[in-house]
């Protein structure tokens, strides 16, 4: 049963989500012959204010303010 988690700042609409969904699956099914039924997706969406690199958080990024 392959599990694929992703982690990703939040804003994606349902539909993006949704593509993204079908588009994990069809490649776990592809890449591993994996039964389409046991193919897990977690999604999780974490807000800009808590992702961070080289201290400066996402939002802070998109703001122009380092």
């Amino acid at each position: 049963m392959p599990l694929i988690e992703v982690t990703m700042v939040e804003g994606r609409s349902a539909e993006q989500l949704r593509a993204l969904i079908a588009g994990l699956t069809r490649a776990a099914v592809e890449a591993v012959d994996a039964p389409v039924e046991s193919v897990r997706v977690v999604v999780r969406e974490v807000p800009a204010t808590h992702w961070a690199a080289g201290d400066v958080t996402i939002a802070e990024r998109r703001a122009g303010t380092p």
